[in-house]
């Protein structure tokens, strides 16, 4: 017979949601039970946002020396990468924050880990290996995995996802990804100034879910390097080319194009990871987008709630942070928390960086009558200048009451930047607030200041306002 365990609270998925619900309910003394079929970390650690910001700062440290002329320095060329190493590195990197997510970790803060697969036996038990798990709450984290679209032949070729592209310790000649979103524009950016010959096949617009305004101006730099993006293309079949290329055929203003590649990497977005956990037997609703939920994340099995990726919302690890804090607050406290997901800032990490928090330009004159677009270019800033990196601008909006809705910033430590503006939107600042802080000089977050001012630009050509200057002016 299976042994029982009765925990009070029971993880499903040991990425970053389920860890951190782990780690917070263990920290209070609740009894914990942990479950994981397959790596701990899970998809961050161990083939998403660890290894490509890894791949990604090895391909910017080769551009550094192509770039090193700019700045009165002498190179010898075209640097040399040698691909077992920016493989090594790759791993290293992951395996210097391994220790955190550990079974050994978990098991010493007093959570029990069960490494095998998880599956619902009724509305209050999971089976896992040679346990049954009735617990009070459980948390379904388990993340999500590269969706493979039904294109014809790709079964009978050697094609690669994020799964998969890490554990490349060769050069790749000519890389074809299908995909245009944020894995697949950093993954052609990294590799391009690896040394490879990068083509972006995207089905509609690279970048779509961002503002047009500032993927242009990162789409002209990532072809200036090298990449060929072909937009509207419909990727009709695959097939093999010799030993071992690889055909792409695909579509164009319905004209017919071929593409030949060495490397294939299929990056058409992700799947909610549901199968195999019997979540009718719960009770637990879901479609193909992911787990059904209300917005405080509990299931329709109210014993049971999800988080992340899982529930086909916002795919980010901050997100599943964000909603283990909020189930926390729901199993511990009772307090039922609400998700807000427009607050969530998100990052595009190629050179340069597009980051983005709130509303859009297009949704925020949805959303008001009336809205205020607010920019300030990178050419203006003097640290930019500093650095040669000119490239970029920010994009501020707020609606007629000076309330900040939506910031977008292409350029330079964007992402590092979107702290700031993230803060601003949960906090609902004016435009007034930013102008009145004092930015440290020279930063690149002055541009965000340089914009909240030119809101105010406009005062000085008034006669009213000007009257009453000179009014004042008389009285000394």
């Amino acid at each position: 017979m299976a042994e029982i365990l009765k925990p009070d609270v029971c993880v499903i998925g040991a990425g970053s949601g389920g860890l951190s619900v782990a780690a917070a309910a263990a920290a209070f003394g609740v009894s914990v039970v942990l479950i994981e079929k397959g790596k701990m970390g899970g998809d961050c650690l161990n083939y998403g946002c660890v290894p490509s910001k890894a791949i990604l700062a090895a391909g910017k440290h080769a551009q550094m020396i192509r770039d090193a002329s700019k700045f009165g320095i002498t190179t010898t060329g075209e640097p040399k990468v040698n691909f077992k190493k920016v493989h090594d590195h790759i791993h290293d990197v992951i395996a210097q924050i391994e220790p955190n997510d550990s079974v050994e970790r978990f098991t010493g803060l007093g959570v029990e880990v069960i490494q095998a697969e998880a599956r619902f036996k009724d509305e209050r038990t999971v089976i896992a290996g040679d346990k049954e798990v009735q617990a009070r709450r459980f948390v379904v984290a388990t993340g999500s995995s590269a969706f493979v679209p039904p294109i014809k032949g790709l079964d009978d070729v050697a094609y690669l996802t994020n799964e998969t592209i890490f554990d490349n310790t060769k050069k790749m000649g000519h890389l074809v990804i299908i995909g245009g979103g944020p894995i697949g524009m950093e993954m052609a950016q990294a590799h391009q100034r690896l040394g490879c010959e990068v083509t972006v096949l995207e089905g509609a617009k690279a970048l779509g879910k961002d503002d047009p305004e500032l993927t242009s101006i990162l789409l002209e730099k990532l072809t200036e390097e090298g990449i060929k993006l072909v937009e509207g293309a419909m990727v009709a079949n695959v097939s093999k080319r010799g030993k071992s290329g690889i055909r792409v055929s695909y579509t164009q203003d319905d004209k017919p194009y071929d593409v030949d590649a060495t490397h294939l990497l299929v990056a058409t977005g992700r799947s909610a990871n549901v199968d195999g956990l019997s979540l009718g037997a719960a009770g637990v609703e879901y479609t193909r987008r992911g787990i059904t939920v209300s917005k405080d994340l509990r299931t329709t099995n109210k014993w049971i709630y999800a988080i992340g990726d899982v529930t086909g919302g916002l795919q980010f690890t901050h997100v599943a942070g964000y909603h283990a804090g909020l189930v926390i607050r729901g199993i511990l406290f009772r307090k039922k928390a609400v998700s807000n997901e427009a607050m969530i800032p998100w990052v595009t990490y190629t050179e340069p960086e597009l980051g983005h928090v709130g509303l859009t330009e297009e949704q925020a004159r949805e959303k008001y009558k009336t809205v205020k677009v607010l920019r300030w270019p990178y050419h203006e800033n003097d640290r930019a200048q500093a650095e040669r990196k000119t490239t970029g601008l920010i994009k501020m909006v707020t609606n007629k009451k000076g309330l900040i809705v939506g910031v977008s910033i292409v350029g330079a430590n964007a992402g590092e930047m979107m702290n700031m503006w993230a803060l601003a939107i949960t906090n609902k600042l004016k435009v007034g607030d930013v102008v009145g802080y004092v930015s440290p000089y020279p930063t690149f977050s002055e541009i965000g200041k340089r914009a909240a001012v030119t809101n105010y630009t406009s005062l000085a050509r008034k006669p009213i306002i000007r009257s009453l200057i000179n009014f004042l002016q008389k009285f000394g």
